[in-house]
């Protein structure tokens, strides 16, 4: 039996704190191929959240919650630097 450390509860919690924030999104493209951005995440849906990239991304910018328990997206908060 495999054990389960978060649930998707946790995780939209998580993604809805990180809601019109700065992050960094490494994604599994399969074959050991990734692809990372930072971006900020626009909309928090009960089953996906999107994420709009700084730049010009070609690839899929909305994730579903399982993606992300399943370690096939990454999401790291970007910590701003304090303004002097």
């Amino acid at each position: 039996m495999i054990k389960t450390f978060c649930d998707i509860g946790k995780i939209k919690k998580a993604i809805k704190e990180f809601q019109g924030k700065e992050v960094f999104v490494k994604v599994n493209l399969g074959r050991n191929k990734f692809s990372s951005y930072k971006g900020k995440i626009d909309g928090v849906y009960p089953s996906l959240f999107t994420v709009t990239p700084n730049h010009e991304y070609l690839g899929k910018t909305n994730f579903s919650y399982a993606e992300v328990m399943c370690s096939q997206v990454i999401i790291k908060k970007i910590k701003q630097k304090p303004q002097s």
